[in-house]
C-alpha cells in the first residue's frame, strides 16, 4: 500500500507552494541574508530553513510537537530562547554596524561576507527555524491533515510531507536569493549602506524577537 494517494498528494503539493509563495519571516530572513552576503549566502541560509522544517516534520511525526501544544512550560522555555537568540542576533549586527562607521570611512561591509562564515550561516539559520514554537505547532496542526495512520509508517509520512516542503521552500529561496543578489551586489561596496544594513538588519531581528516572546500558544 502506497504512503500517500495520488488526491491527497496533489493537495497538499498546491497548498503547500501557496504557502511557501506567501511572504513570511522566512522570506524576510532570506532577503536580509541574500543582501548581506550575496546569493552563496541567502542559498545556505534557505538550506538551514529547510533542514529546520525536516527537523520540525520528524518531530511532528515522532509527536514532540504535541508536547509544545499541551505543555505551556514548553511552549514557553522555547519561544523565550527563540526570542533570547534573535534579539542577541540583533544587537550582534548593531554592534557591527557601528565597528564599521568608528573604524574606517570606507570599510568592507560589516557582518556576513559572499565568501565567509557560509557554515555559520547554515547553522543560525537551523537555530533560527527550530527555536520558533509557531513552526511546531503548524506542522501540528496542518500536516496531519494529509496523513493517514491505516496506510502505516506514519512517522514516515511525515518526514516525506516536510522533505517535499523542504525541496518546493528552498527552491522559491533559491529564485529569491538569486534575484536579491543580482541587486545587492552593486550595493555591498558601499560603506554607508553596509552600515546601515546591519542596523535595519538589527532592527528586524530585535523585532522579531520581541514579536515571538509576546506570542500566545492561542
Amino acid at each position: 500500500m502506497y504512503l500517500f494517494d495520488a488526491p491527497t498528494l496533489l493537495a497538499y503539493l498546491a497548498t503547500a507552494v501557496v504557502l511557501v509563495i506567501i511572504p513570511g519571516p522566512g522570506t524576510a530572513w532570506i532577503i536580509a541574508q541574500t543582501v548581506a552576503g550575496g546569493t552563496a549566502r541567502g542559498l545556505r541560509a534557505g538550506l538551514g530553513l529547510e533542514t529546520a522544517t525536516l527537523i520540525h516534520a520528524l518531530a511532528a511525526g515522532l509527536g514532540l510537537s504535541a508536547v509544545l501544544a499541551t505543555s505551556a512550560l514548553a511552549f514557553e522555555m522555547l519561544k523565550y530562547a527563540g526570542a533570547l537568540y534573535l534579539v542577541w542576533l540583533g544587537i550582534k549586527a548593531w554592534r557591527g554596524g557601528r565597528e564599521a562607521t568608528a573604524d574606517d570611512p570606507h570599510p568592507a561591509p560589516a557582518g556576513p561576507q559572499p565568501s565567509g562564515d557560509l557554515s555559520g550561516v547554515y547553522w543560525r539559520s537551523v537555530a533560527t527555524g527550530v527555536l520558533n514554537p509557531k513552526v511546531a505547532l503548524f506542522f501540528l496542526a496542518f500536516l496531519p491533515q494529509f496523513v493517514h495512520p491505516e496506510r502505516g509508517l506514519a512517522w514516515l509520512q511525515f518526514l516525506v510531507l516536510g522533505a517535499l516542503l523542504s525541496v518546493i521552500g528552498f527552491t522559491n529561496s533559491a529564485v529569491l536569493s538569486t534575484m536579491i543578489g543580482r541587486f545587492g551586489r552593486s550595493l555591498r561596496g558601499d560603506g554607508a549602506f553596509a552600515r546601515w544594513r546591519q542596523r535595519v538588519l538589527g532592527t528586524f531581528f530585535i523585532a522579531l524577537g520581541l514579536r515571538l516572546a509576546l506570542q500566545q500558544r492561542g
